[in-house]
């Protein structure tokens, strides 16, 4: 079953979905979307790091993910512009990923896939990986889920509760590096922010408990990668970005449940 590419296809971007499902909540909550993209846009520093090391892809974007992803989170609380320092993060890291990748022999013909995914590229070490990526980011938030929710209700009040509010953002921050690693080949670095985002904010319509609204993030971030995945292969669409649309569509309709 596995040799028919579009079941890999399929298997693969449901993973990313239920890895990134449970993340797009806190990111939500904490209103930390920005924070995502630049995360995500450093990954394209790490995926030359390992092209120039002959490394794993997943190796690279994970280190240079979790790197980035704690200096945001030590310079956010040294500095009153935070709006700033991700946006200048983000950009920066995005421009020196694409100049690095650049000068790897070779790398440009790849570059897009990196970008924007290649979904339909997906191989069986590319599943486990993914699967393995989502199993460890779900056993993780269920092993600190209490801890995690709490230092995003009220950091004083974790602290009140014996909870460090800055070791569960650096945990936090692992999750969300392990997402940008192995979302990176099925939806790119561009749109590995999105997938975070829209399945959490339009679940939020719908759920009246965290847990309900990580559960409804899933589902419809299931049916965004399939949907996205449905229509790219019937209208010749890029499949990553598709995927992405497909996500909107559903936001959208999630709008009539607020009106």
């Amino acid at each position: 079953m596995l040799d028919d590419f579009l079941v890999r296809a399929a298997l693969g971007s449901v993973g990313v979905a239920l890895a990134a499902a449970p993340l797009g909540g806190f990111v939500v909550w904490r209103r930390m979307a920005f924070f995502g993209d630049a995360t995500a846009h450093a990954a394209i520093l790490g995926v030359a790091l390992s092209l120039a090391l002959s490394l794993p892809i997943m190796l690279g974007t994970l280190a240079v993910a979790l790197i980035t992803s704690l200096a945001v989170v030590q310079l956010t609380r040294t500095t009153r512009s935070n709006d700033m320092v991700l946006g200048v993060l983000s950009h920066g890291t995005l421009a020196l990923g694409l100049v690095a990748t650049s000068l790897v022999v070779d790398a440009r013909l790849d570059l897009e896939s990196y970008l924007f995914g290649d979904i339909l590229a997906v191989g069986r070490q590319d599943l486990a990986l993914i699967w393995g990526g989502a199993l460890a980011v779900w056993a993780l938030l269920v092993w600190r889920w209490q801890r995690l929710l709490t230092a995003t209700v009220s950091p004083d009040l974790a602290y009140a509760a014996g909870i460090n509010p800055d070791r569960e953002s650096r945990i936090l921050m692992l999750a969300l590096a392990l997402v940008v690693a192995v979302a990176i080949k099925v939806v790119g670095a561009l749109l590995i922010g999105a997938l975070l985002v829209i399945p959490a904010a339009a679940a939020r319509a719908f759920a009246r408990t965290p847990e309900q609204m990580v559960a409804l993030a899933s589902v419809m971030g299931s049916g965004a990668a399939l949907g996205g995945l449905w229509g790219a292969y019937h209208f010749d669409t890029p499949a990553g970005p598709s995927i992405v649309c497909a996500a909107g569509a559903i936001f959208l309709l999630s709008l009539l449940r607020r009106s």
